[in-house]
């Protein structure tokens, strides 16, 4: 079986092809995708916490699916469609995603370390089913955790884009 010798994403739209290997600009075949998001890329809007999956800070959506970052080698997702949170603005009007706009709206965040991954769950869980029950939210977002904010605005923004079918 031959080496893999590159990776090749599309992160926000936008395609990466990396080398894999010990030299500057390459990637290390044991990286992890949240550690080439942050330190290759410098797509840094989605943070590192736990480093084993379990606390949702570090969650991206790729395929369609809410995924931990830090749980997937970087190799792992070659021809993966990837997005993070810096992929949810519009690139043309700089406007913020429904969700992003309603977690500012309801004050769904405080020190906002762990927003992003909570509304790229949310984000996944939407596009999934539109119009989810707040039980059904409140399923996907267990595997999220803060430690400063009420999760009842959490809940309250994610309810409110799923009402205006976004």
């Amino acid at each position: 079986m031959a080496a893999i010798k590159s990776v090749t994403l599309k992160i926000n739209g936008q395609i990466h092809e990396l080398d894999i290997g010990s030299k500057v600009g390459q990637i290390d075949p044991a990286d992890t995708l949240i550690h080439t998001l942050r330190e290759t890329l410098g797509l840094t809007g989605t943070k590192a916490s736990c480093g084993n999956g379990a606390c949702g800070i570090c969650t991206v959506i790729m395929d369609s699916k809410a995924v931990p970052s830090c749980k997937i080698l970087t190799i792992e997702c070659d021809g993966k469609e990837i997005t993070t949170i810096e992929g949810l603005r519009n690139l043309k009007t700089g406007t913020l995603h429904p969700l992003q706009q309603a977690f500012v709206d309801f004050t769904a965040f405080q020190c906002g370390f762990c927003t992003p991954g909570m509304i790229m769950t949310a984000k996944a869980l939407l596009d999934e089913n539109p119009h989810p029950s707040e039980e059904e939210i409140k399923d996907a977002l267990s595997g999220n955790f803060c430690r400063c904010v009420s999760h009842y605005q959490v809940l309250k923004a994610v309810l409110s884009v799923a009402e205006k079918g976004r």
